[in-house]
């Protein structure tokens, strides 16, 4: 089963594919070009004390359900793992059940509204203007859209207005990227 017949691709054909080991492009591309750029690696848990909690990784709180602790590493590898397997669950399947059109949209869009929905939450983006005018297949608005998450503690932060719309001098941002692909 191959993702790149969007007369074909359905839900439940995600679904089929991702059972079969087959990861997504849309996961690949937010993976590679947003995710691991913008969240950096740590490969020995570290206190993060604007969030009050242990993470490591790409920014994992939590490894096989348990939280993650003082003490523990991880190869770069076994990273990439982790983050592929927590992208494809919490965040890519919940889209694509839960975000009408999301499959048939273009992979750049499917990798930002993925992106933006790792970072701000996976129900945020599901109920966000993004989401409705993917479901509209309003593209390039919906890639406008998603610039609107660039707050954090009620304040506009510069990193996330980065990471929203153009990136900086090395790293793409989601809005850069989303309308690329249109």
């Amino acid at each position: 089963m191959a993702f790149f017949s969007p007369d074909r691709i359905t839900p439940a054909s995600v679904h089929t594919a991702i059972e079969q080991g087959i990861t997504p492009p849309a996961v690949e591309l937010a993976v590679n070009k947003l995710i691991i750029p913008w969240e950096g690696l740590v490969l020995q848990s570290h206190w993060d004390g604007f969030a009050k909690i242990w993470d490591i990784c790409y920014g994992e709180t939590r490894i096989n359900g348990k939280p993650v602790t003082a003490g523990m590493s991880f190869t770069p590898a076994e990273c990439l793992a982790i983050l592929k397997v927590r992208v494809i669950n919490d965040y890519y399947l919940p889209l694509v059940d839960g975000v009408k059109g999301y499959v048939e949209a273009p992979v750049s869009v499917q990798a930002s509204l993925l992106s933006g929905a790792y970072n701000f939450g996976v129900s945020a983006a599901k109920r966000s203007t993004a989401a409705r005018l993917t479901t509209a297949r309003k593209y390039r608005q919906a890639c406008e859209a998603q610039t609107a998450f660039n707050r954090a503690g009620g304040r506009i932060v510069n990193g996330l207005v980065l990471r929203r719309e153009m990136g900086d001098k090395q790293r793409l941002g989601e809005a850069e990227l989303c309308v690329s692909g249109l």
